[in-house]
């Protein structure tokens, strides 16, 4: 930390210090607010949840800023999330280092993402606003049973408000900020009858990117967020209630810029000439304020639709729950890889002359030419990265939960059943460009009449460049069933301070997938006014059926039985430890990145034969986590600290890792095993009735302890955790500056560090990936409960990243022009709040 830095985390010292004088000695009866959580699928206070879990009630949501999962990356411990590095609108979610690198229709994260308890299966826009958040709950560490699959790295769970028939409620928030920022969030609960009310939700967020285009197309970062939600609340009789939600996303926006920060050191073979484009790219070490494209850089799009419908019964000690959901979304996306540069008009990257748009344009994201134009038709042009995806899910939960036995037996069991199709289109996925092509023809000009036509180029045919195009497209049919159950036991002992949880589930997946591939190898001249080239599909020349694709099926079937086993202790009625061992697993799945269609093809692009490939795909992963915890409130709980220590295992754990000098081509293997420890804190201490202070600290160590390469020889030492800091923290200080009978005024600051991490690269190259520490303040003003017409009028005037700080979000080695190229973090973002609601 530099010296402004530590001078503005000790000011929050200050205020603390400043605010105990003898008010805080007097014995005024004041206390921290219960929270409550739904963790284990029933509500109950978080210090008797025995789970590493952190909590956002609705009040602290709108003193951090907070609307969606993007929002709270930087502000929990043990949390990080990224943008997925060629779609805004796909987050890369981490939790003690366990997360995915890459998004792909055939790969599950390993961290889930429930909406009202509705799972949500991909990555692809979880970005994305949620309309009239209640709570979001981080619960860290495996949750194999409650859960299920592909929670190896935890869970989290966003809860919206429901309607309620108490009163006719309306709250219309807006925002300004710079950038053109422009918020509008609106809620309206209607009670109908008695016993039937609606609550309609709507947001509409836009913004002004934080990197300014000044050539075609829109602003890096640039977004247009449009959110709709409607819910019915319809307690037909005393005991039986029904719940119906529809939520609809739009998310337009300009992906952020890939900033290239070092230029590639020169190779040769058939990257040669992918070095050309480094003349034509920009670089930095640090944050861009503007680039110029010179290809038009086009909007991405997500839209989101779903329908929950939730069935709620209760009998005497017993409640009967069915949630049934579907889910649609399309997605496309256009990354730029250029960084925002690129090739003028009739430039050659090889210095032959005018060449019109016969150029591999890789450092302007765009290809011109008969790869091109066999695709899409004469005169098109295509972009290099350009992946659209569609999915449908329907998932259905069954859960009966209670209590037996004169209360002295907590249980809760259930059925889950999922299923899922998906398309996803990546046509082009990648090119390739290899060095000339020598055919031993003579000099274009040395034709008659040639170099007339030609207007002087000399350019002989033997600058032929051969182009690799290979469009893949996949579809996959998965589903998954579940059956699952866990049962607290508190036994008439010790005062009925012990409790014994045990929990089951068991799981049945079954992963079906086709993947349609043309590899085609385009041999092409430089020239303005000729254009000589051939076509190879496979192995035949000319081929005809080019257009065709190969159809490459698979499946795979998995099966899997987690455990769970929690001992708590109530030491007293405000303090209580727990010591658990939990089980889970993350599906198997297919990598479609993989370029061996099998074990059967030969070697890889890199030159190595692995011995697998994509239809092979890649067996599931398991963890076994151990905890001790401590959850107390202490000093009439005005202090609570929750903190524990952990250490996992990893088994058969899925290793990712590109390829050598490819662009998007990896290799997914079952050859590793890893060992984490750590330890986690919250503490909230009210000092005052009018200051409330909060720390949360992590710990992480993470090691792979074995890895075996192609050859069976150990590789442990190649592999680091992704997006795994050491040491992360946050401090928060909320500060009542006084309270009168026309309205409350209150101030808000906050800092939040993010140790160095690995970005995603294997140990060897972790320098062009490596991502530096950095520290964030954020800050709010705030004035409300200002009566008015009847209702309430508040404003609040609010800054991120107030100092500026130029920090990396996630960084790439695999960029044919650039060694290291980086997504940087928003700069400094500020605005004003202005809010009514009765």
């Amino acid at each position: 930390m530099n010296k402004t830095r530590l001078k503005f985390i000790a000011a929050i010292s200050g205020i603390s210090l400043s605010a105990i004088g003898t008010n805080a000695l007097a014995q005024e009866k004041f206390a921290l607010e219960e929270v409550i959580v739904t963790a284990q699928k029933k509500a109950e206070s978080l210090q008797d949840t025995p789970i590493s879990l952190t909590a956002f009630g609705s009040e602290r949501l709108e003193i951090e800023g907070i609307s969606s999962l993007g929002d709270i990356g930087s502000k929990v411990p043990s949390l990080t999330i990224e943008p997925f590095p060629i779609n805004n609108a796909t987050l890369r979610i981490f939790i003690r280092g366990i997360g995915i690198s890459d998004a792909q229709i055939t790969q599950d994260p390993p961290v889930g993402i429930y909406v009202d308890g509705v799972y949500i299966a991909r990555s692809t826009g979880t970005a994305l606003d949620v309309a009239d958040l209640e709570r979001i709950e981080i619960l860290r560490g495996p949750q194999g049973t409650l859960y299920g699959r592909n929670t190896t790295g935890g869970a989290i769970n966003l809860i919206t408000k429901k309607p309620t028939t108490d009163t006719l409620e309306f709250k219309q928030k807006l925002t300004f900020g710079n950038r053109d920022l422009f918020t509008s969030k609106t809620m309206v609960n209607i009670p109908l009858t008695d016993t039937l009310a609606v609550k309609l939700a709507a947001l509409q967020t836009m913004q002004d990117g934080h990197v300014a285009n000044d050539g075609p197309g829109g602003d890096f970062g640039d977004r247009d967020v449009g959110g709709f939600r409607f819910d019915l609340r319809w307690d037909i009789s005393d005991t039986l209630a029904l719940d119906y939600a529809y939520d609809k996303s739009d998310f337009d926006y300009y992906n952020s810029q890939y900033q290239h920060v070092r230029k590639r050191t020169p190779i040769s073979g058939s990257q040669a000439d992918l070095v050309d484009a480094s003349a034509y790219s920009s670089y930095s070490p640090s944050r861009q304020q503007s680039v110029s494209t010179i290809a038009n850089f086009e909007q991405s799009s997500t839209d989101i639709e779903g329908h929950a419908f939730t069935l709620t019964k209760e009998f005497d000690h017993v409640q009967l729950k069915y949630i049934g959901a579907f889910r649609e979304l399309y997605d496309q996306s256009y990354a730029d890889l250029g960084g925002g540069k690129g090739l003028e008009p009739g430039q050659d990257p090889h210095g032959n002359g005018s060449t019109s748009k016969k150029v591999f344009r890789l450092d302007s994201n765009e290809y011109c030419g008969q790869a091109a134009e066999f695709v899409l038709g004469a005169g098109q042009c295509t972009p290099l990265v350009y992946p659209k995806v569609s999915q449908e899910q329907f998932s259905h939960e069954l859960q009966l939960s209670g209590d037996a036995f004169d209360g002295s037996v907590d249980y809760i069991v259930g059925a889950y059943y999922f299923e899922e199709t998906a398309q996803e289109d990546n046509t082009p996925l990648h090119h390739q460009l290899s060095g000339p092509i020598n055919l031993g023809l003579p000099s274009v000009a040395a034709i008659p009449g040639i170099g007339a036509l030609l207007g002087g180029i000399t350019d002989p045919l033997t600058t032929f460049r051969a182009v690799n195009m290979l469009s893949q497209k996949y579809d996959i049919d998965n589903s998954a069933a579940a059956i699952f159950g866990q049962f607290t036991w508190t036994p008439k002992i010790l005062d009925e301070r012990l409790h014994l949880t045990f929990g089951a589930r068991h799981s049945e997946d079954e992963r079906k997938t086709v993947k349609f591939q043309r590899d085609m190898t385009i041999a092409e001249t430089a020239l303005t006014a000729i254009d000589v080239s051939f076509v190879q599909c496979g192995s035949n020349p000319l081929n005809a059926d080019c257009r065709n694709f190969d159809s490459i099926p698979a499946s795979q079937d998995f099966s899997n039985d987690s455990f769970s086993f929690v001992a708590e202790y109530d030491i007293t009625d405000d303090i209580n430890i727990y010591g658990k061992r939990v089980e889970a697993y993350k599906s198997g799945g297919f990598n479609t990145r993989d370029p061996q269609k099998d074990g059967n093809q030969g070697p890889a692009t890199d030159g190595n034969d692995y011995g697998f490939g994509y239809a092979d795909g890649f067996d599931a992963e398991y963890v076994t986590s151990y905890e001790l915890g401590l959850k107390s409130e202490l000093m009439d709980r005005r202090l609570r600290i929750n903190a524990n220590v952990f250490f996992s295992q990893y088994e058969d754990m899925q290793l990712n890792f590109i390829l050598t000098g490819t662009v998007a081509d990896t290799k997914v293997t079952n050859a590793g095993e890893a060992e984490m420890y750590g330890f986690e804190t919250d503490i909230t201490f009210m000092l005052t009735r009018e200051l409330l202070l909060m720390a949360n600290y992590a710990y992480l160590n993470t090691e792979v302890t074995k890895a075996t390469d192609i050859n069976g020889n150990d590789a442990s030492d190649k592999f680091v955790f992704f997006s795994a800091p050491e040491n992360s923290f946050t401090l928060s200080a909320d500060y009542t500056l006084f309270q009168a009978d026309w309205g409350t005024g209150s101030a808000n600051i906050s800092v939040n560090y993010m140790d160095e991490r690995n970005g995603g690269s294997r140990a060897e190259n972790v320098k062009n990936t490596h991502l530096r520490q950095y520290e964030l303040v954020n800050a709010r003003l705030s004035l409300s409960d200002i009566a008015f017409a009847d209702g309430r009028l508040g404003a609040g005037i609010w800054a991120k990243n107030l100092l500026d700080t130029e920090y990396e979000l996630t960084a790439v080695d695999n960029l044919p022009q650039a060694d290291r190229s980086v997504i940087w973090g928003e700069p400094r973002t500020f605005g004003l709040d202005v809010f009514y609601e009765y």
